[in-house]
């Protein structure tokens, strides 16, 4: 999933939640330089497997609000930059 939807510049608000994610263990940049990005729901994402996460939301300067609770890092070892 690295940079899958990196420089989405014109998404606003972006619904993934229905994304099926359990395999996932690459996150690097997927959601970096959203400019526009206010909101995004992230919160049914299978992330036990992740191991980088670096700059995951790197260039994100207008989102308000995100909800990570969900969020399981616990195999995650690169995670340098994940906001800027």
């Amino acid at each position: 999933m690295s940079n899958m939807f990196d420089r989405c510049r014109s998404l606003k608000n972006f619904d993934l939640y229905n994304f099926h994610t359990p395999n996932l263990i690459n996150m690097a940049d997927t959601f970096s330089y959203f400019d526009n990005l206010l909101s995004i729901n992230i919160s049914n994402f299978d992330t036990s497997r992740v191991i980088n996460m670096q700059a995951l939301f790197l260039g994100c300067i207008s989102s308000t609000s995100l909800n990570l609770s969900n969020f399981n890092t616990g195999k995650v070892q690169l995670i340098l930059d994940i906001f800027w």
